[in-house]
């Protein structure tokens, strides 16, 4: 990419009104025009005051897709006495960031002048190109504006993320998107029909950029019939994508929410985000491989048949696929959530885990360490160990924790489901424990 390409401006488009997308002709040209940010673009807001100041300070613009981020970067490139240059993390190199800094740099130097870099998709820029901007945002030769999707507190590397503020956008609500496509229909000179607006809306997931698609993806169909039925309008855009970004911050907070909704024992809920995945088109190995974790972390002994559910439908899955093997995601989904709840497995192992990264230099008890040579035995492998089954009760009282530490109580069992029998049972080897003790001492 040439230096002359690097630093082009938005310009406004040359071709023909007919090329240029509805989304583009209708993207407002001043603050007052964007709407559902009022937090950002409000009198008195930080956004409106560097834009009427001219004085600039590098941000990031954080928001779903179609809420005004790149509008933004359009109305301050129109409105900054600056230098501005635009990058796409998609197209741009670590070359391309290279060579304008270097230009940066030099107008910086030589006429105290700084230049805006607008990077769209900054999520997309690795960690390498990401550390090119930072020595240049602290010297102040560039301001650095970036936009994403995605929660820069994962995607933005910290150095570059302390010296930014953040802006946060907000999906925008039915009302705008409605108010935006009215604007629309009478771009395209349509007859308005409120319950067409209104489904369109419902249909584009707070995306202003996806309603204006939608719109004019349907255009020549309500040309010709200004007041469709909605079913028919359905079948045209019944391919759309669903909202969600996989392997992203959505794609984490919905499998939260069925985590949760299953922990809560909501299978109405469940269900729903159970859906809302399958549907976008979500692995089911993702899914079953975090319902068998469910089915120990939340259920445990309350419900031992949980976890073979969840292995059954593990197996149903690579056996069947998808999309028949959703009703088997469904079922397992029921039936977790409706299976009594214990964490105490989860707790118990935690708890173990910590006091064996603590004592992993303890030896294993002579008594219950393995002999399967001369030269072990002799040195007393398995000498003195009792043979449970040669006792009463198939039980007999011996250590088995290290020498050098105590014996620990890690589980207890839960209150609710088969607990109740697993705690009868400690409680009746416990009760043997101490029947031995008590004879050893007589």
């Amino acid at each position: 990419m040439s230096k002359a390409d690097q630093t082009l401006l938005f310009e406004e488009e040359k071709a023909s009104a007919k090329t240029v997308p509805l989304a583009e002709k209708l993207r407002p040209q001043i603050l007052d025009g964007v709407m559902g940010q009022n937090s950002i673009v409000s009198e008195g807001s930080l956004l409106r005051g560097m834009i009427a100041s001219g004085k600039y300070h590098s941000f990031i613009l954080w928001g779903p897709p179609g809420t005004g981020k790149t509008t933004l970067a359009r109305i301050i490139e129109r409105h900054a006495n600056h230098r501005f240059v635009h990058f796409s993390a998609v197209l741009s190199s670590i070359s391309d960031v290279k060579a304008v800094m270097k230009d940066a740099d030099y107008m910086h130097r030589t006429r105290n002048e700084q230049t805006i870099i607008f990077i769209d998709e900054i999520h997309r820029f690795n960690k390498s190109q990401q550390d090119a901007f930072l020595p240049f945002v602290e010297s102040g030769a560039i301001i650095l504006i970036g936009a994403t999707t995605e929660n820069p507190s994962f995607e933005v590397i910290p150095a570059l993320l302390s010296r930014c503020h953040v802006f946060v956008l907000s999906m925008l609500s039915e009302q705008d998107l409605q108010n935006i496509l009215t604007k629309g229909f009478t771009e395209l000179n349509l007859e308005q029909d409120e319950e067409v607006i209104g489904w369109l809306a419902d249909q584009s997931s707070g995306d202003a950029r996806r309603a204006l698609n939608y719109l004019e993806l349907i255009t020549p169909y309500l040309r010709e019939h200004p007041h469709p039925d909605i079913s028919v309008l359905a079948k045209t855009l019944e391919k759309k994508l669903m909202f969600y970004d996989k392997n992203r911050e959505e794609h984490y907070n919905l499998i939260s929410a069925l985590h949760k909704s299953l922990r809560g024992s909501d299978p109405q809920a469940a269900l729903y985000w159970l859906a809302r995945m399958l549907e976008a088109g979500e692995d089911p190995r993702y899914l079953v491989r975090r319902l068998i974790r469910f089915a120990s972390e939340d259920i445990g002994l309350a419900d031992p048949q949980a976890l073979v559910q969840a292995i059954a439908v593990k197996d149903t899955i690579l056996f069947i696929g998808m999309p028949e093997a959703s009703n088997a995601l469904a079922q397992l989904v029921v039936y977790l959530a409706t299976a009594p709840k214990s964490n105490a497995l989860y707790k118990a192992y935690g708890m173990a885990a910590e006091d064996a990264r603590k004592t992993s230099h303890y030896g294993v008890p002579l008594h219950i360490r393995n002999a399967p040579t001369k030269l072990m035995k002799e040195l007393d492998y398995g000498k003195d160990y009792a043979y449970s089954h040669e006792y009463e009760h198939g039980y007999h009282y011996q250590k088995y924790f290290p020498e050098q530490m105590p014996e620990k109580t890690y589980y207890s069992a839960g209150e609710f489901g088969f607990e109740k029998e697993i705690d009868k049972r400690i409680k009746w080897w416990a009760k043997l424990k101490q029947q031995q003790l008590v004879d050893s001492k007589e």
